[in-house]
Formats: C-alpha cells, sequence, structure tokens
C-alpha cells in the first residue's frame, strides 16, 4: 500500500530523515515510534503529500506521489484520510459541518444525503448523533479526535493516518479509541499508519511496529519481535518499566472473562 525508497527530509542544515525505507502492507496497522525529533509526524506529513522531501521517492497504492499530475493526487488523496493532532477541527463549523467538508468534493452529491453520510460516519467514530450540532470548542479533548477521525473516514478511505490518536487522552479514553480503531481497521479492511508513543497503544492495536532512529527505519516488526532488538534506544523502550505495565495489562485484557 505504501513503499517508501530512500527518503530524505531536511529543514535548513538540519537532516531529520536520511535514506529512509519503509513499506506499509494492505490491511495492517503499522505503529510508528521513535524518540524526540526523529521525525515521526514529518513522514507522516511527507506520505501523505504535504510536505516535499529533498530526495527519494513515495509511492502510495501504486502511484508515485511526488511526480504525479495535479488530477491523479486529487484522486488518490481521496483515497486516504488524515486525523492530525487534536482533531485539528474547523472552529467556525459544527462536527457534522467539518466531517462534510471531504465530501463537498464529490461532484452531484445531493445536500441531505452529504449530511446523511456525515452523520454515518460521526456514529462510526463513536460520537452520539447530538454531537453533530455541537462546535469544537463544546467537545472534551476525546470527542474532538473521534470528530477528527469521522472526517478521516468521510471519503470511505482504504489508508488512514492518525498522528498521535490517544495523547492527552485518560486511560479509559486511550483504550476506548484504541479498541475504535482496531474494530475499524478489521471491519473496514482499512490500513493505518499510526504514529504514537502509547506502549497501550502498540499492544492492543498494531500488527508490526517501525522504529525511527540514527535518521531511518531502524526496524520494523511483530510486538515480539520488538522485544528481541539489540539497539539501546529499542531495548529501553520495549524493556523499560512502562512497557512491562503496557504488556501486563495487554495480557489481562487478552485473557477470557470468566463466567
Amino acid at each position: 500500500m505504501i513503499e517508501v525508497r530512500g527518503l530524505r527530509n531536511q529543514f535548513g542544515r538540519q537532516v531529520v530523515h536520511e535514506d529512509l525505507d519503509l513499506d506499509v502492507y494492505r490491511g495492517e496497522v503499522l505503529g510508528v515510534v521513535g524518540g524526540s525529533g526523529t521525525g515521526k509526524s514529518v513522514l507522516l506529513r511527507t506520505i501523505s503529500g504535504l510536505l516535499k522531501p529533498a530526495a527519494g521517492s513515495v509511492r502510495v497504492l501504486g502511484v508515485d506521489v511526488l511526480s504525479a499530475d495535479e488530477d491523479t493526487r486529487q484522486k488518490l488523496e481521496s483515497r486516504w484520510g488524515v486525523m492530525f493532532q487534536d482533531g485539528a477541527l474547523f472552529s467556525s463549523l459544527t462536527v457534522r459541518e467539518n466531517v462534510e467538508v471531504p465530501l463537498r468534493g464529490v461532484a452531484g452529491l445531493d445536500p441531505e444525503i452529504r449530511s446523511a453520510l456525515a452523520d454515518l460516519k460521526i456514529s462510526m467514530a463513536g460520537l452520539p448523533y447530538l454531537a453533530g450540532d455541537k462546535y469544537p470548542s463544546e467537545l472534551s479533548g476525546g470527542m474532538r479526535k473521534r470528530s477528527g477521525l469521522a472526517r478521516a473516514l468521510a471519503l470511505d478511505p482504504d489508508i488512514v493516518f492518525l498522528d498521535e490518536p490517544t495523547a492527552g487522552l485518560d486511560p479509559i479514553g486511550a483504550t476506548e479509541f484504541d479498541r475504535l480503531i482496531r474494530g475499524l481497521s478489521r471491519s473496514l479492511g482499512l490500513t493505518v499508519f499510526l504514529v504514537t508513543h502509547d506502549l497501550d497503544t502498540l499492544h492492543m492495536c498494531c500488527d508490526r511496529i517501525a522504529v525511527l532512529a540514527e535518521k531511518k527505519v531502524l526496524v520494523t516488526g511483530t510486538m515480539q519481535e520488538m522485544l528481541k532488538v539489540d539497539h539501546p534506544w529499542v531495548h529501553e523502550y520495549f524493556h523499560g518499566p512502562r512497557a512491562r505495565a503496557a504488556q501486563d495489562t495487554a495480557q489481562t485484557a487478552a485473557q477470557p472473562e470468566e463466567v
């Protein structure tokens, strides 16, 4: 679904990525982790076409994102959705109107159908129906994130990019959001590119993990494979106290309930 080769991202003299390679496969949830300043969000924005790299190639759904003409780019961008940190909603629009924004680009779509589709996406994101009439300022942080997810789902995308979806949420809210992502991925066949630092999210949601370090994707693999990687940062991240707590939580959640 996504193929990145030889990627170089640079801001002035600061090189964020150098010769970075990454593959994302159909139907998987890929969690992208790394230390502060490793360029997790920069990588997401580059793949989704919001940033142009200094070098390298990015292919999404078989299309070269960097060299595609405008018409091809527009068609391609309708096949992915992006949820930014804290939702990034338009403050002057209601939740329903925010979700309708991508739908307005669909030629000939009746306004009533557009509104009904927006309500459907709001429901899919786990929000109550009445949330559609509220403005972002009237929502909690978790509801804003779900509203952003609803907008990302508006055009029934093949790929969803999520940037720190559980950041700032309380433990219960974060767990519910993790379950929502996992459920939507499985029921809709979504491919999910998920930037996170949340170990609980990695355990609960992700099929594979990609670790950014040393300006590249240092290693990719399952959670079990991450535990075997002999690299100082990777070992500390996946074997530290928070990692052990997240692993215990995941094991408890996986156990069948007693009757």
